[in-house]
């Protein structure tokens, strides 16, 4: 089963191999709510704008187009960030882990055994979770940019798969 999709979504236990996943950071605005939201902003910002030219204070008009500005310009920086993405692929012979960063240049490509491969989950005090895995003395830490939720999601869909890998073949 292929699980292109962000682990948020990724609850399906895998019945086949190979298992692959996508994960990307999550974004609660879309790029339609974005332009809405720009929108609204910049309508308020005019009309409070207009409101002081009204007033005969016209340079105030020029700071609320930069405040509209810098706004823009930060929600864009915040949606290129979203295009790094962490691949995980896991088949018989091989457990592939790939980041990419959000230029699209390849950070790190990681290969482990999957029949040696253990998933670490370690529970933190503030109720958060990290997830690793491990192999031979190698540590690997995954799924850093999702949620709590999303990594134990997550981590049973992930841990399922690497119980397929060590099944024996029939």
């Amino acid at each position: 089963m292929d699980h292109d999709r962000p682990a948020a979504q990724a609850t399906s236990l895998p019945t086949s191999l190979p298992y692959s996943v996508v994960l990307h950071p999550h974004r609660s605005m879309t790029p339609r709510m974005f332009f809405g939201f720009m929108l609204a902003v910049g309508g308020v910002s005019f009309v409070a704008g207009m409101v002081f030219v009204w007033m005969g204070a016209w340079p105030v008009l020029g700071f609320f187009g930069l405040d509209v500005l810098l706004l823009y310009v930060a929600f864009k920086i915040n949606f290129r960030s979203a295009r790094a993405y962490e691949a995980i692929e896991v088949t018989r012979d091989d457990l592939t882990i790939t980041r990419v960063k959000s230029n699209g240049r390849r950070e790190s490509v990681t290969r482990l055994s999957p029949t040696w491969a253990r998933l670490e989950a370690n529970e933190l005090p503030d109720g958060s979770v990290e997830l690793a895995l491990a192999s031979h003395g190698r540590r690997v830490p995954i799924a850093r940019h999702l949620g709590s939720d999303e990594r134990r999601s997550f981590a049973k869909s992930l841990s399922a798969a690497l119980r397929l890998v060590k099944e024996p073949e029939w």
